[in-house]
């Protein structure tokens, strides 16, 4: 759900998650608390610090329960953490997490190997998570959305079934979550499938039940994707600064959708997301001094903005 009446779009960052699960290298707290606190300050309002997963499995997340904390720290600014099971979701809720997802793969088999367990056995653990966090006072309840993720391809099963991402939401929200977003994992969706599918699981739960997408740019469609969710209302998108990311159980599935280039075409189009774009780019530097030989993409960044640029529409309309 869209926290903020104040701007259009919530662009939420995801890198400090998404992105540094991938690579190999283990970034520095101190960078990473210097990563958040640049792009918070650059009025990023919503940011996923990290994941509550064994650290033997991704011993890159092993610091987020101080990332939370520290994260929490920072006014205005919405902290966001994955959990995988009952127990990621104990540990996120007492570190503090203002928000938490659990990721539920429309194939089966990414399941299995992701989360280790079967479509049933996700359920179950998102109904003892609802159950746990409505048994909490309702100051200390964070938000709780399920993300199906793979909802339009899996790089083990191929096609994904439209009718299973609509009843994997549907059954969701029947268990108790707050919202669904869908997650294109791998890297396959095209905006005619993502436009279709949004439609597909909006009858199904409700227009408000679903207001964001995560969208990876393997294939290069990632910015024209997230056009098309814009076009179908979809008010939050995910994106990784610099565009690093992928899923480390999903074999090719890199590249998340570049921040940088996110908020430029938002920003250009006139649609406000809070975030001062000059500050934002910025950021890079605190992931290249931190993380030295990682590639870093983003055409935006690269190339500089227009001469003359003032956001706001700009390009846009007589004269």
């Amino acid at each position: 759900m869209q926290e903020h009446d104040d701007i259009d779009i919530l662009v939420s960052e995801v890198g400090p998650r998404d992105g540094l699960q991938s690579i190999k290298a283990i970034m520095p707290l101190a960078a990473k608390k210097a990563w958040i606190a640049a792009e918070a300050a650059a009025g990023v309002r919503e940011i996923e610090v990290g994941s509550f997963v064994p650290p033997k499995l991704l011993p890159q997340m092993a610091d987020t329960a101080e990332l939370v904390a520290y994260a929490r720290s920072i006014p205005g600014l919405v902290v966001a953490a994955l959990v995988p099971n009952y127990r990621g979701a104990e540990n996120a809720i007492r570190a503090g997490a203002h928000k938490i997802s659990l990721p539920l793969s429309a194939s089966e088999s990414h399941s299995k190997a992701n989360l280790r367990r079967t479509h049933d056995q996700v359920i179950d653990e998102v109904r003892q998570i609802t159950a746990f966090i409505r048994s909490l006072p309702e100051a200390e309840r964070p938000g709780f959305d399920g993300n199906i993720s793979t909802a339009f391809g899996c790089t083990i099963e191929g096609a994904v079934p439209e009718a299973k991402v609509v009843e994997l939401a549907r059954r969701l929200m029947e268990a108790g979550v707050d919202g669904v977003g869908l997650s294109d994992t791998t890297g396959y969706a095209n905006p005619a499938q993502l436009r279709r599918l949004v439609r597909l699981v909006r009858a199904e739960i409700g227009t408000e039940n679903l207001s964001g997408v995560h969208l990876h740019n393997t294939r290069g469609l990632g910015l024209a994707n997230a056009l098309a969710a814009l076009d179908e209302g979809i008010t939050t998108l995910d994106s990784s600064l610099g565009g690093l990311g992928g899923c480390p159980y999903a074999p090719g599935a890199s590249g998340n959708i570049v921040t940088e280039d996110l908020v430029f075409m938002l920003d250009a189009m006139g649609l406000r997301t809070g975030i001062d774009l000059d500050r934002l780019l910025t950021v890079r530097q605190i992931l290249r001094d931190a993380l030295p030989g990682e590639a870093l993409y983003g055409f935006t960044p690269d190339a500089g903005l227009p001469k003359g640029y003032a956001g706001g529409g700009w390009g846009v309309g007589p004269g």
